[in-house]
């Protein structure tokens, strides 16, 4: 039996699953889960040394048997994370999070440096948001310049755990597109955002390489560490939203796939630029080659969570809660900025529930509001897509929110799109595992597109397809523009 291992660090886990390619299933998986380091403002962070452990265990999960079947390993990892390590490869601060705000004023000082939005928007086809990694780097030598004055690697998350497999410091163009460092048009390092951070920052940035190419071999120390054969590739691996286009299937022009998770995505696959940064749409790459243009919200399930764990129902049970609503919760209105947000652009935002009155206060419409919001940010994405010509076929849905029958025919109702899900929930770390099958094959000689291991090896269940329903699909319309309504009203409260 031979199998490919993909990984995928999440924000709340660490996950490993192993694919036998020829017969074309998970034999199997392991998933430990991760803590996170929350402050009031606006600080997300984690530690190496947890990347490290979760890692570990997931590994001693599989037997030896299990183990010495692998063959290749990719791996997934949340964008924009800013992982700082010395000359011997050890953390000097703690990993900030995608999800983090705390740099609302490192990003001003860039962006006016650079000479305003539309000068960013030129060098990083993005405009520069707190979730990104350059803030970050910036925030690290304001605030620990001790610690800056030692920085050797700078890194995202994926790319640390490529790192601790082989020993080796690449980067391929997907995720680095991520940091706001990186133009994605000319694929190379932005010498001028760079030089506004620091002089010799560019120096420290790590070597670009092709996403089907392997950024190094499982070391003798990682074969001992994690007990998996060594000298195997480890593929260039990818940020989450780039692996779950993969895993997902969406590498040909038409396909959207949409992530209910910590945050919310909708990204799309492209061959050529797309991006509109002021609408919310970053113009990230892909890491198949192309283009990824993609929306984010950093309050999706953080949403229901909240509120279900408010409530104290189970997940079932909120589920059968919201289902008892209408459609626009019968006028209640959730605005979830629990961590601030990207998309609008509110690092300051907080949440709130408006509309309410004394005959629509209940919990069954503040439950389906929660859930409803998720799916009105994502449409806020479908729309800048749209005016850029892109022409969406079908969603293709993703995340522990792609398993809720009521979300999945929201989405479907509000985005006036068909929604299919993949046979497996594990779409990162599949996107992972056929990653390291695309850079096996192609250190054999063969000339093997992306596309055609994407068709062989993602599975979409058709029988679950939800098609839009007019009624819903017009009853949806209004409630949008209700939430719009009061989003426009209260957004000048968090600038």
């Amino acid at each position: 039996m031979n199998t490919v291992a993909g990984i995928d660090m999440g924000t709340q886990s660490v996950k490993v699953i192993l694919y036998d390619w020829e017969n074309k299933t998970i034999i199997a998986r392991s998933q430990v889960p991760v803590d996170i380091i929350a402050r009031n403002d606006g600080t997300r962070e984690q530690k190496t040394e947890w990347y490290d452990a979760a890692l570990e265990a997931c590994f001693a999960a599989f037997s030896a048997e299990q183990k010495a079947t692998i063959r290749g390993i990719g791996i997934s990892g949340h964008q924009h994370g800013f992982v700082p390590l010395d000359a011997d490869g050890k953390a000097l601060y703690n990993v900030k999070l995608w999800n983090d705000t705390s740099t609302t004023e490192e990003c001003a000082i860039l962006t006016e440096a650079a000479g305003g939005n539309d000068a960013v928007i030129s060098e990083v086809c993005n405009l520069m948001l707190p979730g990104f990694t350059a803030p970050k780097i910036l925030w690290l030598k304001r605030h620990h310049p001790e610690a800056f004055a030692k920085l050797k690697y700078i890194m995202l998350p994926h790319d640390y755990l490529n790192f601790v497999l082989t020993g080796a410091y690449k980067m391929e163009c997907g995720d680095a597109s991520g940091t706001a460092l990186f133009n994605g048009i000319r694929r190379e390092w932005s010498k001028k955002l760079c030089g506004l951070i620091d002089a010799g920052l560019i120096g420290l940035l790590p070597d670009l390489i092709e996403s089907n190419s392997a950024v190094g071999t499982v070391s003798r120390d990682a074969e001992r560490r994690f007990g998996i054969p060594g000298g195997i590739p480890v593929s260039s691996g990818g940020g989450d939203n780039m692996m779950g286009a993969i895993g997902t299937g969406t590498v040909r022009d038409g396909f959207l796939t949409m992530s209910l998770g910590t945050s919310g995505t909708l990204y799309g696959y492209s061959d050529s630029p797309v991006s509109d940064p002021v609408r919310g749409l970053s113009g990230f790459n892909s890491s198949t080659g192309g283009y990824l243009p993609l929306l984010c919200t950093m309050n999706c399930t953080v949403a229901t969570e909240q509120t279900r764990a408010l409530f104290n129902l189970g997940v079932k049970e909120f589920d059968e809660c919201a289902d008892k609503a209408p459609i626009g919760a019968d006028g209640v209105v959730f605005l979830p900025f629990f961590n601030g947000e990207r998309t609008p652009n509110l690092p300051n935002g907080r949440a709130s529930i408006t509309g309410l009155t004394a005959a629509n206060c209940s919990r069954e419409n503040i439950a389906r509001a929660a859930m409803e919001s998720a799916i009105f940010g994502m449409r806020i994405g479908l729309e800048a897509f749209q005016a850029l010509g892109f022409r969406a076929r079908e969603i293709r849905l993703i995340g522990g929110g792609a398993k809720s029958a009521i979300w999945r025919k929201m989405a479907a109702n509000i985005m006036n799109l068909p929604v299919k899900r993949p046979t497996s929930d594990e779409a990162a770390a599949m996107g992972g595992a056929i990653q390291a099958l695309w850079c096996l094959l192609t250190a054999k000689g063969e000339k093997v597109a992306i596309a055609d291991l994407t068709d062989a090896h993602v599975t979409i269940d058709e029988a679950d397809c939800i098609t839009p329903d007019p009624q819903a699909v017009a009853a949806y319309d209004r409630a949008y523009a209700e939430y719009n309504r009061y989003l426009g009203a209260l957004a000048p409260l968090y600038v």
